[in-house]
Order: C-alpha cells, then structure tokens, then sequence
C-alpha cells in the first residue's frame, strides 16, 4: 500500500471536498493525487442525529458499508498542519462525523487514506447547491461518466436560498 509523503496525509474525499476549491477553503494544502474507488461502501446523504440545521441546507454526503457497491472519490494530499482544520470542516469535534482509516484503489495500487463517516445517520436529500458542488468536483477530477451521471439523478430537497456555494463562488472570481 502507497503512503504519504512525509509531513503530509493521504485523505479521500466522496463529497463537497471532492471540489478543490471547496477543500481548499480550510485547506489550502490540498494537492490533487489520484483519483480513487472505495469498495463494499455505498454513498448516502443525510443529517446527523436530531440536527435539522446544516451549512449546506440539506443533507450531506456520507458513506456507509454496503457489500458490492462503490463509491468514487478523490485521494488528495494535505499538510499534516491541516487535519485539525480538516477535522473541523468535518464536524469531528461537534460529534457530526468520524474520521476513518480506509483502503482506497487507484491505478497505482491501494493507498490507506483518511476519510469521514457520519455519526447517528438520519436520512435526508441534499440541497440543489451541495448537489452541484459534488458534481463540479466529480466532474473537476474526471470520476467515471456513469459515476457523474449516478451524481446528477440525486433528488434534492428543491431549498433556493444562500448556501456554502455563495461562498465558493465569491472566492473563485
């Protein structure tokens, strides 16, 4: 199995972080390193615990073991100086989600990274901003076309207000 470079950190991102310029909001570190397939782990979007509130309006995206599925992400390189603010942008110190060591194909061979896991799982549709955000990114890093697609036929919850992607936008112009 690869590992990092020394002083940096391997971590798979299935979500929002899937977006560079979203990851590197927090974490200007991030370095793109491979594209990446998680096996026997399926994407869902959801809430944690009794939270009705998020950034994002919606739900968010986790992933959760399920035998034969997959999931597609990106393996990004962070400063270790990073995986507090990574964490934080995680929700690990309010308990939202879980860092996880897991085993993440590329063409290159298997590589360990850290990846998130959502704590008290309670589903919920994405809003149509997180949705696209998770598609750009997807797109941005050239995930397989079936994958995109699988992407975009996500329902959302339809919210039209101001979301995170405001700010993405804002501070890629």
């Amino acid at each position: 199995m690869s590992a990092a470079v020394v002083g940096r950190f391997l971590y798979f991102a299935f979500g929002s972080n899937l977006l560079k310029e979203r990851l590197q909001l927090a974490n200007p570190s991030a370095i793109f390193h491979a594209i990446g397939l998680l096996k026997d782990h399926e994407l869902n979007f959801g809430l944690w615990g009794e939270n009705e509130k998020t950034s994002w309006h919606g739900g968010v995206a986790t992933i959760q073991s399920c035998p034969g599925a997959e999931v597609w992400g990106v393996i990004w390189t962070l400063n270790n100086e990073h995986l507090d603010s990574l964490d934080d942008q995680e929700g690990v110190p309010s308990g939202a989600y879980t860092p996880l060591e897991v085993a993440v194909e590329t063409d290159d061979g298997m590589m360990l990274c850290r990846t998130y896991q959502m704590n008290n799982f309670r589903p919920s549709p994405p809003s149509p901003q997180y949705k696209q955000v998770v598609c750009r990114g997807a797109e941005q890093n050239g995930l397989p076309l079936g994958y995109i697609e699988k992407l975009e036929a996500i329902q959302t919850n339809n919210y039209s207000g101001p979301s995170l992607l405001d700010n993405i936008e804002a501070d890629t112009k």
